[in-house]
């Protein structure tokens, strides 16, 4: 008797338990989803009705890919200069996810304001982007973003006035129509310093090596300006006259970048050409132009309080099937090395000059604290050279003053 009373004991203690178990497997009585809310910056074109909300339709699409939880998306409008800005102030009241310009990322270091990637999403965002590209998230072997474009400038002009041969000497172009550059702008100015051998910072990590614009390079650079100025197929563009020119007829080619894009085009049409920078010749030899060249990039939030989530949706927003949206919606230029193969992507002219001036004509930005120094002597070299009042009588001194000032905190 004991014994059939212990084994109904059992048998009853074993429905129990399996009645408990099948409650947790129906689909429907499951463990309920993690609540998770996540505030993401953007600029506000990425989130206009008109512009086809890639933001919202991308945090859409995610949360779709994620049924594990229940997101509640908070959305806020920051362009990536004004994100890091932000974010570095009081990164605790920030958002989760945002946008930022690579050349914030050690003022947002320094304000432990990102967070660092590691593991399977590190793998994931190496493997997808250029090294080059790596490198301008990457500081002191940390990556801290995911790359969604690059960022630089390069040359668009008039087909019908310039062929393909034409558009790789800048010299040769100047004999055939008039070309307008921002010589009074330091984010391209030094383009033609690079080509004759100055560097800012070493490789542009090594802040104790300094800015080198001084030596005599540099000195042949800055008389090689002052007779370009003065050439009368050449123009200086300054506060939108290049693109009134281009508008106008009177200029056949300016330099900038994929921001401009669409208003080129409705200016020139099927005559719109875009290339990487030239070379320009420097006492009879061909010294190849060099722009700035960054990313912008997807940062996380270290004081995120839902981490995984955040450098989910991150790695997300810089993949391949967001890029290409990105890319569809507002042009802009994907970086994910599987789009770039895809020829019908590769084929835009814009999307191959972009990438061939990143890879091949560019210099990437220095992001140490001591290249806010240089903005200031390089944009007044130019303004010098315009006004007259830098002359080949007084270049080398001025140039070497040039580089004294980069090198101090005085500016």
């Amino acid at each position: 008797m004991k014994h059939r009373h212990l084994f109904r004991f059992l048998l009853l203690i074993t429905v129990i338990a399996l009645a408990f178990s099948g409650c947790g497997s129906s689909g429907e009585s499951g463990s309920q989803k993690e609540s998770v809310r996540l505030m993401v910056w953007s600029p506000s074109e990425d989130q206009n009705q008109s512009t086809g909300q890639w933001l919202q339709t991308c945090c859409q699409n995610f949360a779709e890919l994620h049924p594990e939880w229940d997101i509640t998306f908070v959305y806020g409008v920051a362009d990536e200069a004004t994100a890091a800005t932000t974010v570095s102030q009081d990164p605790q009241a920030s958002a989760d996810v945002f946008m930022f310009a690579n050349d914030n990322l050690t003022v947002m270091t320094d304000a432990n304001a990102l967070a660092k990637l590691g593991g399977r999403y590190a793998d994931e965002v190496i493997a997808t982007n250029s090294p080059e590209l790596i490198d301008s998230v990457t500081l002191d072997g940390y990556l801290y973003g995911v790359p969604f474009t690059t960022n630089t400038w390069y040359m668009y002009y008039d087909k019908s006035v310039f062929s393909e041969e034409d558009v790789k000497s800048l010299d040769a172009m100047l004999e055939k129509g008039v070309v307008s550059f921002p010589f009074t702008n330091s984010w391209y100015l030094p383009a033609f310093y690079f080509g004759n051998g100055c560097t800012l910072f070493g490789d542009g990590t090594q802040e104790e090596l300094g800015a080198d614009f001084g030596g005599d390079n540099a000195v042949e650079v800055t008389e090689y300006l002052i007779g370009l100025a003065q050439h009368p197929n050449f123009r200086i563009d300054a506060d939108g006259s290049g693109m009134a020119g281009l508008h106008d007829g009177s200029i056949k080619a300016i330099f900038t970048g994929s921001w401009d894009a669409a208003s080129i085009k409705e200016i020139l049409g099927d005559n719109m050409g875009v290339a990487a920078l030239p070379t320009y010749n420097l006492n009879g030899e061909e010294k190849q132009m060099y722009a700035y060249a960054g990313s912008k990039a997807i940062g996380v939030n270290p004081y995120s309080k839902n981490m995984v989530a955040a450098v989910e949706l991150a790695v997300y927003l810089g993949s391949k099937d967001a890029q290409l949206l990105h890319y569809q919606l507002r042009n802009v230029i994907p970086c994910n090395t599987e789009l770039l193969a895809d020829p019908e992507i590769a084929s835009d002219a814009l999307v191959a000059a972009q990438n061939d001036t990143f890879n091949r004509t560019s210099k990437l930005q220095p992001f140490v604290p001591s290249m806010n120094n240089c903005w200031t002597p390089v944009e007044n070299m130019g303004k010098g050279i315009r006004n007259g009042s830098i002359t080949l009588e007084n270049a080398a001194e001025q140039t070497r003053a040039m580089n004294d000032t980069m090198n101090s905190d005085g500016i």
